[in-house]
């Protein structure tokens, strides 16, 4: 399978409103449950009124497009990570997925899923 290192710097927020959102942007990935309403974006872009906000990740897509009957994908990805001792946050999307890794952690994570036949561009 083949992995696409995203080139921009992501953060992790936790929002009130979606006011200050710029959904003009390229990444806006944006989520609400009952007990939270979650942001991620380039940290160019992090709005000013955001609760909590974590920088410093950086992303792998999934560079196929995904089928819903495909079984495990992230599965397999965040098992390797995690032999690696390496933290991710996960995104999906209706045809793919994202794994964010820390900064400091991205090179080793990409030397992992190589290692394991993962093909990184």
């Amino acid at each position: 399978m083949e992995l696409q290192k995203i080139e921009r710097d992501f953060s992790v927020c936790k929002i009130a409103h979606i006011d200050q959102i710029d959904f003009s942007q390229e990444f806006v990935f944006l989520s609400k449950t009952a007990d939270e309403a979650s942001l991620v974006c380039e940290t160019k872009y992090t709005p000013h009124n955001v609760i909590a906000s974590e920088s410093g990740w950086k992303a792998l897509k999934v560079s196929d497009m995904l089928d819903f009957g495909m079984i495990g994908v992230i599965a397999k990805i965040s098992n390797i990570l995690a032999e690696a001792e390496l933290s991710i946050f996960v995104i999906s999307t209706y045809n793919t997925d994202y794994i964010l890794l820390k900064a400091e952690s991205l090179d080793r994570g990409i030397q992992a899923l190589a290692r394991n036949g993962y093909v990184i561009k």
